[in-house]
């Protein structure tokens, strides 16, 4: 996912800055720069179109091209234009909005992003996306005093990213950021550095004499500001509270201010050279973060342990971290971060249900059951943490409870399947076969890959004597899986009995020869072949399936019943 989410943003930058640039090519084919062409106007909102198929932001580029038309292009002077409209001036038609067709791109533009949205809302639906509150707290918060002193400080953190991108995390959500609730919190300080910066840098944008550096600080404003206007929750509300994914594209502005700022220095500095290294040094240092971050990107690992150090109140860090070293089978310390993502957010239902399955798999039920109940409780509609309370209950041999919980899973994911195979189980306990069996079918018919339901419809229908209904359905579960061993097995048993040895022996060696070390595979042919009358094969197999399993149940006793019958025949031949 991460990395179809980098080329998107990648491509999304591609189109972006083709856009802009094509757009700069309508004004380049008249010196005198009375004309422009349409063509190429055209073509910049196409780019812009293709940019936000890539990454809704890249509309953007539209307002960034309205904006560079006005103010660099035309050089229209927002202060002397604000005073002649205050003073009704008469003299309007003079302050650039009618000349060079401006008015008349700025339609264009307007129509061709009207005309984006538009076939984007027919395409996904008018609907915004449903947001909760530990994706973006501040925009839960009832106080507008509260959301607006957040907002900024959430900006705040998205400049101090870019100006020095070391706290760096996958996530930012779930109390990654705590609220600011009062002006006596201190990080109001990063609000007015923020707004002090900006202010400035735009007053000079305005206001300077020298155009040259008022074109130049508008394009870097204009592309610092403006990609980053849908993420500023100012037009809906967003479903993050950092996202370093969006200030890709204010990079650019940000480049462009350094390198204006650096060029002023250096034509002021004595010591060129100081400056130089200076500036070399920073893009050092921001190449070796570079390389560092990309490093902990290549394993999950890696880049879930490097935001414990950014973000440690965030459950989803813990979460992430837990669910990892889970999945590498070392459960005690998943259990660890499972618990502290549990104390941070606790209502966080995906902790619960997977610190639940941890504690039922080491058969501590009645922990696991407070856990998962719990889950449902806050969430009524966790189909997955239904079923797992269903597990629990039916270990706990509350089956009435357990069928009623995994029932309520179907009921809110009706397509289930394993949600139907454990169904089955509880039903195979409680020696209700013909449940079981439905249960397991439609486990089957949901999931015509699930081996384990396939496999118990085989084992019930042969333990209960249904030796023809068990081998269609093994025959059927092979068509649909045919390099299952444990399918090929189970058959080979049915055929066993059914005296069809030859073919039984096919599916044995077959099943043998895809997983060598199962000492049952062996045991079981063994006894194939000492009802079919091979005797020196029988005791090979026998042989090799104790030293793999020396205990394996009933092993023993057959290859000793064998050892006594080739005694009696060695006896009788002499």
């Amino acid at each position: 996912v991460a990395g179809i989410v980098g080329r998107a943003d990648l491509l999304c930058a591609l189109f972006f800055l083709l856009s802009f640039l094509g757009y700069c090519k309508a004004f380049k084919e008249n010196k005198e720069g009375h004309t422009f062409s349409v063509f190429w106007v055209l073509v910049s909102v196409g780019l812009g179109a293709i940019a936000m198929l890539c990454k809704e932001q890249g509309i953007t580029i539209l307002g960034l091209n309205a904006v560079f038309d006005a103010l660099v292009i035309n050089k229209i002077n927002l202060l002397e234009l604000i005073r002649k409209l205050l003073y009704k001036d008469k003299s309007l038609e003079n302050a650039g909005l009618l000349r060079k067709g401006l008015l008349f791109r700025i339609t264009l533009l307007m129509c061709g992003g009207a005309g984006i949205l538009y076939i984007r809302w027919r395409i996904m639906g008018t609907g915004p996306p449903a947001f909760t509150e530990v994706d973006n707290p501040a925009s839960f918060a009832d106080s507008l005093f509260v959301r607006a002193i957040n907002y900024n400080y959430y900006y705040s953190l998205n400049a101090w990213l870019l100006l020095c991108p070391w706290w760096l995390c996958f996530d930012w959500s779930m109390g990654c950021i705590p609220l600011i609730k009062s002006v006596s919190d201190w990080r109001i300080i990063a609000l007015a550095a923020l707004w002090f910066c900006l202010i400035g840098l735009i007053c000079q944008a305005l206001c300077s004499e020298d155009s040259h550096k008022r074109r130049i600080l508008t394009l870097g404003l204009g592309f610092l500001i403006i990609p980053f206007l849908p993420a500023s929750n100012l037009f809906f509300r967003v479903g993050f509270v950092v996202a370093e994914r969006v200030i890709y594209l204010p990079s650019i502005g940000y480049c462009i201010l350094f390198t204006y700022g650096f060029s002023l220095l250096s034509k002021q500095a004595k010591k060129k050279k100081i400056l130089a290294v200076a500036v070399l040094g920073i893009l050092l240092i921001n190449v070796t973060r570079c390389a560092l971050r990309s490093s902990q990107w290549r394993s999950e690992e890696q880049l879930f342990r490097s935001a414990l150090s950014v973000c440690p109140l965030n459950a989803k860090v813990h979460y992430n971290v837990g669910k990892n070293l889970a999945d590498k089978g070392n459960q005690s310390a998943a259990i660890k971060y499972y618990r502290e993502a549990v104390r941070l957010n606790p209502k966080y239902v995906h902790a619960m249900n997977n610190l639940g399955n941890i504690l039922k798999e080491r058969n501590e039920l009645h922990e696991a059951e407070e856990l998962l109940s719990l889950a449902v409780q806050i969430q009524p509609d966790f189909a997955a943490a239904w079923m797992n309370l269903g597990i629990v209950q039916n270990s706990l041999r509350r089956f009435e409870e357990a069928e009623q919980s995994y029932w309520t899973a179907i009921k809110h994911r009706k397509k289930y399947p394993d949600c139907y195979y454990n169904l089955g189980r509880l039903y195979a306990d409680l020696n209700r076969h013909i449940d079981a069996l439905n249960a397991w079918r439609n486990a089957t018919v949901l999931k015509p890959e699930h081996s384990l339901a396939w496999n118990n419809m085989i084992i019930l229908l042969d333990n209960t004597g249904n030796l023809a209904q068990a081998e269609a359905v093994g025959r059927e579960a092979l068509e649909l899986i045919p390099n299952d061993h444990s399918l090929m097995f189970s058959l080979a048993n049915v055929l066993g009995k059914s005296q069809k040895y030859k073919e039984s022996e096919a599916l044995f060696l077959k099943a043998i020869k895809a997983n060598p070390n199962a000492a049952s595979y062996h045991g079981n042919l063994a006894v194939l072949y000492h009802r079919w009358g091979n005797l020196d094969l029988a005791k090979k197999h026998y042989e090799v399936s104790l030293k793999l399993d020396p205990t394996a149940p009933g092993t023993k006793e057959n290859y000793n019943l064998l050892r006594r019958k080739l005694e009696q025949l060695q006896k009788k031949g002499g």
